[in-house]
């Protein structure tokens, strides 16, 4: 009796409903097994997709139901990773994300495509099987940086700078998909010729209405729905432009994953942008959850057990080979070999984009469903592993160079560091860092008479101090050629002003092996970095909890006192 007053509810709320408590009963199981929550998304939706239960709810509609939350959760993702890209990021990272970004593709897609096409596949199917295995998973790997307490380390930076390249490539890549891809309602003696001549009428439409839709109706919307000072109908506008370019998208047949990533770009740069991150992003979580069940709700078990073998041993292809060529790329563009390792594991996975590409292809026939069933199984398997497979990178990294790995003196890139050389500098502090901490120390040491030179990464700082007459060098704490080139045996003092205790202890470890007897200040974000700072030789560190703490409760006392 259930069952039949079940089925006659809407599939798409019979399969939401399903969606979000399994999700609640899945997170908190691997909460407490402290294990990713995207890998539990997934396989909430493979549980839900092979129980029956489906089946029974609803059948055929429930099938088609399947269909359309998995649309509508790829339309969500891509609007979210749209809204986080940014161009003014990559003029921090260009360099990484030109050449690294521009290597990675390249090598990856030239292996993944010669396999494909030494596997039968043909010419067009191994294109695509290539670009969806090339690219490699933001959402999952940015998010494992930032769990480690590495989101500013040279290796999540190598991450973020692929990741950028990879943006801008897969919109590229959407533009041109329906060329590869037959398009509904055509036949297959169309030409190419007229396919290309659609597809550049529909796409230079499209940019253009995207283009008005940037530059004034958004912005200007916006703005209107502001002045109201009304939150709830700012966040549904936002919503409402997403939906309203996948629209555009979708009904000129440039599908509606392109239109929400656009949206998302329209708005990235606007004066808006925080406000939609304090609105908007908080449902981040969401959008990743129902993209992922979507995807999971789309693997047939039984066929993948028939070819368990296959899709093991592609997931571990995949993530071999992908670990080594980034982290070769990493290590020639003068990241230090733990950091390269960490990129390469970061960047060693499939990604959203595959998963997305992969959904598009199936329907095509472009390859059997048994195949359809090993690339998702596989991208998917490989992103479920990562968070585990990277929380064990530095630990092998360490082991590695224990091993004798990268004991040879390193080349550092070409760039500003090759060229400059401070001289005459004695007596000096060397101060790593020039963020809000680091400005305030090198500040107050040069008004006490004292002469500071900066080490930073950051390329607009860099050319700022440079304006002002400040010694900076552009490098990495890092590199053992920085403290050769900082003049490390005349300074007097050097201070680690930013809190990744990862870099801060790479830096500590390559000063000592130069000066034994020099002071060195480090800062650390969590307490459990102190004592580890301290044995690798740092004189003191400043604990940013325990600062932040001292602060509240010395206010506290104030406001009390003030009563």
């Amino acid at each position: 009796m259930m069952i039949a007053a079940a089925s006659a509810l809407p599939p798409l709320f019979v399969l939401l409903a399903l969606m979000l408590v399994g999700v609640v009963l899945m997170s908190l199981l691997l909460l407490r097994l402290q294990q990713s929550l995207l890998a539990g998304y997934f396989l909430c939706g493979v549980i839900i997709a092979n129980s029956g239960i489906l089946g029974a709810l609803g059948g055929a509609n429930m099938q088609e139901g399947i269909s359309q939350m998995s649309e509508f959760g790829v339309m969500l993702l891509m609007f979210t990773l749209g809204l986080e890209f940014s161009l003014s990021d990559l003029k921090y990272v260009h360099r990484l994300a030109l050449f690294g970004g521009g290597w990675q593709m390249g090598s990856c897609a030239l292996v993944a495509g010669g396999v494909a096409l030494a596997c039968g596949f043909s010419g067009t199917a191994a294109v695509l099987v290539a670009v969806a295995l090339t690219m490699s998973s933001t959402a999952v790997s940015l998010k494992t940086f930032q769990d480690l307490g590495q989101e500013s380390s040279p290796g999540a930076r190598m991450a973020l700078a692929v990741a950028i390249f990879q943006d801008l490539f897969i919109i590229l890549f959407f533009l041109v998909l329906p060329l590869l891809l037959p398009e509904p309602g055509h036949h297959e003696d169309v030409s190419m010729l007229s396919r290309m001549g659609s597809l550049a009428w529909r796409g230079g439409l499209f940019v253009v209405v995207a283009g008005v839709c940037a530059r004034w109706l958004i912005p200007g919307l916006l703005h209107a729905v502001t002045r109201t000072r009304n939150r709830e109908l700012f966040t549904l506008s936002v919503v409402g432009c997403c939906v309203g370019l996948a629209f555009i998208g979708g009904m000129l047949q440039l599908g509606l994953a392109l239109g929400a990533f656009v949206a998302g770009l329209a708005v990235s740069e606007s004066i808006y942008k925080p406000r939609i991150h304090a609105d908007v992003m908080p449902i981040k979580d969401l959008f990743l959850t129902i993209f992922f069940v979507s995807v999971g709700l789309m693997v047939d078990v039984a066929a993948a057990l028939r070819h368990w073998q296959v899709l093991l041993l592609l997931t571990a292809s995949l993530m071999l080979i992908k670990t080594t060529l980034i982290t070769v790329i990493a290590r020639r563009l003068g990241l230090v070999h733990r950091q390269a390792l960490m990129a390469g594991i970061g960047l060693s996975s499939a990604g959203e984009f595959s998963l997305v590409l992969l959904q598009k292809a199936g329907p095509a026939g472009l390859w059997s469903a048994d195949i359809q069933q090993i690339l998702i199984g596989s991208a998917a398997l490989s992103m479920g592993l990562l968070p585990a497979l990277m929380r064990g990178g530095e630990p092998l990294g360490i082991r590695l160079e224990k091993l004798g790995w990268g004991r040879r003196k390193m080349k550092l890139p070409e760039s500003d560091i090759l060229r400059q050389r401070i001289k005459g500098l004695s007596e000096h502090a060397i101060i790593v860092g020039h963020g809000p901490v680091g400005e305030k120390l090198n500040k107050s040491l040069l008004d006490q008479g004292i002469k500071t030179l900066v080490i930073d990464l950051n390329a607009e700082t860099v050319r700022s101090l440079k304006r002002q007459g400040q010694p900076v060098l552009f490098a990495d704490a890092a590199h053992e050629e920085t403290w050769e080139l900082s003049r490390l045996r005349e300074a007097r003092l050097v201070a680690f002003t930013f809190p990744d205790a990862t870099v801060t202890a790479d830096g500590i470890a390559l000063v000592r092996h130069q000066r034994e007897d020099i002071p060195i200040l480090a800062r650390a974000r969590f307490a459990s970095d102190v004592e580890r700072l301290k044995r690798l030789g740092a004189t003191a560190v400043v604990n940013d909890e325990l600062e932040a703490s001292r602060a509240i409760v010395d206010q506290a006392i104030v406001m009390q006192g003030e009563e």
